[in-house]
């Protein structure tokens, strides 16, 4: 009897690009990558920050990269995903949340979130995608997206939108580009306990709506996206694409 093989969540010898690198969510699937054998570049604004996490990554004998870069200037970003050979795994991580009742949301909120979650997200993809393209390679793009991609929540009415622009700009684009064997999804979590939530969680009221709605005992952390996304970058989820997973703890089960 010949025994199954089970594909190989290994990323040696392949070339990633994480954006939104430098701190919570972003620089936990750096690491991820990076432990599973990925060359990783690390992309940030804040190059401070971003410097030090790709010292403590290189004193650890992993490979990684520093770029500082604002992806919502889609010039650099298609310089960046030009130079070298082309980028076989992006997590887009980058993203922004200004939180107001939707009678209150201004058009500089509206513009800035949608700019960067929305519009920097489809060019980051399509650039790394097209230079996949062009060299007839085979990859995985992840946007970092939300359990707000599936429901509404208060004061979340443009966060929540741009994540559902995500969710249908990932299924078009994985229908468009699976002939290239390149394979698109997001990873949706729930709220993870990181330094762009600390307000949230300060909060007695919106913690406790928090811890409501999630069903498992526990607050998430960043580490329970980093198995999600190797498992996504890697040949072990060969035909995932054009959907979610959901890291949510439960809380989008109803």
């Amino acid at each position: 009897m010949m025994l199954l093989t089970t594909p190989s969540f290994r990323l040696d010898g392949r070339r990633a690009l994480v954006t939104g690198a430098s701190s919570g969510i972003g620089l936990g699937c750096a690491v991820a990558l990076a432990e599973a054998g990925a060359d990783v570049t690390l992309a940030a604004r804040r190059e401070a920050p971003l410097t030090e996490a790709v010292e403590a990554l290189r004193a650890t004998g992993l490979s990684a990269t520093a770029r500082t870069l604002d992806i919502t200037d889609i010039e650099a970003t298609g310089v960046l995903c030009s130079e070298g050979p082309p980028f076989e795994i992006l997590v887009n991580s980058a993203g922004l949340a200004r939180h107001t009742p939707a009678t209150e949301t201004t058009a500089e909120d509206f513009d800035a979130v949608t700019g960067l979650n929305i519009r920097a997200a489809y060019f980051v993809a399509q650039a790394v995608a097209r230079r996949l393209v062009a060299a007839g390679r085979p990859g995985s793009i992840i946007q970092i997206s939300s359990q707000m991609a599936h429901v509404g929540g208060i004061d979340r009415a443009v966060y929540a939108a741009t994540k559902h622009a995500v969710e249908g700009m990932t299924k078009s684009m994985a229908i468009e580009w699976g002939p290239h064997d390149i394979r698109v999804n997001t990873i949706c979590p729930t709220f993870i306990r990181t330094p762009l939530t600390a307000p949230t969680f300060a909060d007695p009221v919106r913690r406790k709506w928090i811890e409501e709605k999630i069903k498992l005992p526990r607050i998430a952390e960043v580490e329970d996206i980093m198995g999600a996304t190797v498992f996504l970058a890697s040949d072990a989820a060969g035909m995932v694409t054009g959907t979610s997973l959901l890291v949510d703890g439960g809380w989008t089960a109803g």
